[in-house]
């Protein structure tokens, strides 16, 4: 069969494609401003991909066209699609069908962490000889493809709350049917597509209502959201998780932390120590991530204490706090923070690991909920633990600059906060007054401009 994917390079629908040429199909895809690491995993594979979006693209006409959630009408290969009456559906529907049946799934929701709890929940189980099928809606460090089918029962997946498509308006995830989920936590976002948290809490919900009852719920225990979300109505056992004393009831797993950057914790599980967890990740969102994946693996089988010993050779997540270069003792990491609360975590977890070295945040509101400004009122103070912050206004945002000189009416160092639009303008600053060490961060969902490659390049340049 000849399958077409349109939207291919976005991390979800790539992961399809992968799917979909190992079952056997034909894949080809189009998209627009594709950058890595989904355009390069594409086309390591032998996949397709055209450039924009043409009607040409479907001839000769392809079985069945998968519509990302990003096409929507007016987009002349959609117009196209359903004017000459190809078959089509969602890319989360088509996934159910051709891969989820009869599987055991373990998904993983949640506002943040979805892509690294998945990862790390994948690396324990393929450490304990399983050969789990998987979709991550990234490229994990320890795996060549970011999917695979796998050969066993399980799969594991990441769970997005996100649209289907243009004609379904379901949160991918309904469609997943999860028999062990995780549900990391629950924020507003996607500004887009939903009106209010409340209404992300009845997504949430449905979720809810598609795990039997001889199933597992893993959460935090401390997440009001998730508290309303699940008051709604849930029939299967839940496990919950927590740091230190943060709860007044016990939680089923608990971590006690060795090291305040999260480098090194004891899991206790039913008030009971386990083993000591050592590894290279930093903050206490991958302290929480940890302990969902460990709780979820015991599900199926895998011990704890192996399940740690597993994730002390963890590697990681490519853009999720991933060094690309060290030039003469200035770090430049790359991070897809794409909300206040994950910038906060991320750089708060790299303050605890570096002491008073220099942090300096460039972050792109890159998000359909940060261009709209929906974050204004917390999104400063989401960077408190840079030493300077440069915000990219490459989309022309007026309550950006606005937010900025606000902030500078009233401060002591109005020099802290500074907006550009320009990649080559960011990179100028960067390079103002630059100190030796120095951590920068480049925080952003997107291919920010290329800034990546720019900014170590002139490091290269300018400090030989």
């Amino acid at each position: 069969m000849h399958i077409h994917i349109l939207g291919i390079c976005g991390t979800f629908m790539g992961s399809l494609a992968v799917l979909a040429r190992e079952l056997g199909h034909t894949v080809t895809g189009s998209d627009q401003g594709v950058y890595p690491p989904m355009s390069t995993q594409l086309e390591s594979q032998g996949i397709s991909l055209m450039e924009g979006y043409s009607a040409d693209h479907l001839e000769p006409a392809p079985d069945l066209v998968l519509i990302g959630n990003a096409m929507s009408r007016g987009n002349p290969e959609v117009e196209a699609v359903l004017n000459r009456n190809i078959d089509y559906m969602s890319g989360p529907e088509w996934l159910s069908r051709e891969v989820l049946r009869h599987r055991w799934v373990l998904a993983v929701a949640g506002t943040h962490g979805k892509t690294t709890t998945t990862s790390m929940l994948l690396w324990i189980l393929e450490q304990a000889g399983f050969d789990a099928g998987y979709l991550v809606g990234g490229v994990p460090r320890d795996f060549p493809v970011s999917a695979r089918l796998g050969s066993s029962d399980f799969f594991v997946i990441e769970a997005d709350e996100y649209d289907s498509a243009f004609f379904d308006k379901r949160s991918k995830f309904v469609h997943y049917r999860p028999h062990t989920l995780i549900m990391n936590n629950l924020e507003f976002d996607h500004a887009d597509i939903f009106e209010n948290v409340e209404a992300i809490e009845r997504q949430f919900h449905h979720l809810v209502r598609t795990v039997p009852s001889k199933g597992l719920i893993i959460r935090p225990a401390v997440d009001a959201h998730l508290d309303r979300a699940l008051e709604l109505g849930c029939w299967s056992p839940v496990q919950d998780t927590a740091i230190g004393s943060e709860t007044t009831r016990v939680a089923d797993w608990r971590a006690e932390l060795l090291s305040e950057d999260g480098s090194r914790f004891m899991v206790i599980h039913h008030e009971q120590p386990v083993a000591t967890l050592t590894w290279d990740q930093t903050g206490l969102h991958n302290v929480r991530n940890a302990l969902a994946a460990i709780a979820a693996a015991r599900h199926v089988g895998v011990t704890p204490d192996h399940a740690v010993a597993a994730l002390c050779r963890f590697s990681g997540v490519k853009r999720r706090m991933e060094l690309l270069a060290d030039v003469g003792g200035v770090k430049v990491y790359d991070d897809f923070a794409h909300h206040p609360t994950a910038i906060t975590t991320t750089l708060e977890g790299l303050r605890a690991r570096v002491g008073d070295e220099p942090i300096l945040a460039l972050i792109e509101p890159r998000s359909n909920t940060m261009k709209q400004g929906v974050h204004q009122k917390t999104l400063l103070a989401s960077a408190e633990a840079a030493d300077r912050v440069l915000w990219a206004n490459l989309n022309e945002m007026d309550w950006l600059p606005d937010l900025i000189n606000q902030w500078k009416c009233g401060a002591s160092d109005s020099e802290r906060h500074r907006v550009e639009s320009s990649v080559e303008a960011l990179i100028s600053r960067v390079l103002e007054d630059l100190p030796t060490p120095c951590h920068i961060v480049i925080m952003s969902n997107g291919g920010f401009g290329g800034i990546h490659g720019k900014l170590v390049a002139e490091l290269e340049r300018t400090r030989q």
